[in-house]
């Protein structure tokens, strides 16, 4: 069953085609790579998924609802979660809280009950609580709850924007480059951690990258962009297979 339906995007900016015509259909539960070179415009489709820019052109639908025009705050309800290329914590926070800011929409007390610390507030606390760390452990994140998000290391840091995106409760998990800047060894773990996501969770996920060696070993399907145009897609053995694919990175 498809969970996300994307036809005819299209976006400029100042005369400048970003995105043209750009389709896509991910079934649920699928893990879906977007791939292709620097400056090919994977991104700004991301940030037209999330409602960061709003299209000139085209309609996206999430588990047949039309969220084309929604702001960034309703399409994260409507179930999509995102991660950065540029990690994006709240550094001076604990890890648990950070998660806890995820969990935020789902648990809820008034201002008052937070303040004065009464009414539903240690209850619901103590749900958060629990949800949060069965989420850390899932990222092995659990015995550095208490750590600011900023002492991570650089690869923890990068598992913990996963836990929090996926604390929201998404239908899709959107990925931008999660292992850029990061070893080797560093990437598989994170590569493994987002297969487990996967499979506990029935999560399905579009995963940004421009690595087709770590895309190739993860993916069921692709799609290919190159200058704001999609250039291929399909099934991952096909696509890179395909020589404009290979032209696009070599030539």
């Amino acid at each position: 069953m498809t969970l996300l339906d994307v036809n005819k995007l299209s976006i400029s900016f100042g005369g400048l085609r970003a995105v043209d015509d750009f389709n896509l259909q991910i079934e649920k539960g699928e893990l879906y790579g977007l791939i292709g070179p620097n400056g090919a415009g994977k991104t700004t489709v991301f940030n037209l998924l999330t409602g960061v820019y709003k299209p000139n052109e085209g309609i996206i639908k999430l588990d047949g609802e039309d969220i084309t025009r929604k702001n960034t705050v309703q399409i994260n309800q409507a179930g999509i979660a995102r991660t950065f290329q540029n990690i994006r914590l709240f550094k001076q926070m604990s890890v648990i809280d950070n998660v806890k800011v995820g969990l935020s929409e789902r648990f809820k007390y008034s201002t008052l009950e937070g303040v004065l610390h009464v009414g539903k507030y240690r209850k619901v606390e103590k749900e958060m609580n629990e949800e949060a760390m069965k989420l850390l452990k899932v990222f092995d994140l659990d015995g550095e709850k208490d750590t600011l998000a900023s002492n991570l290391p650089y690869g923890k840091q990068r598992k913990l924007e996963i836990a929090r995106a996926m604390a929201t409760n998404p239908k899709l998990l959107l990925l931008d480059e999660p292992a850029a800047g990061m070893n080797p060894n560093e990437t598989k773990e994170l590569m493994d951690t987002i297969s487990l996501v996967r499979k506990e969770f029935g999560m399905t996920i579009l995963l940004i990258e421009h690595d087709m060696k770590l895309v190739s070993g993860i993916c069921e399907k692709l799609t290919v962009l190159n200058f704001g145009r999609v250039l291929c897609q399909g099934e991952t053995k096909e696509v890179l297979a395909n020589p404009e694919v290979i032209k696009a990175y070599l030539g």
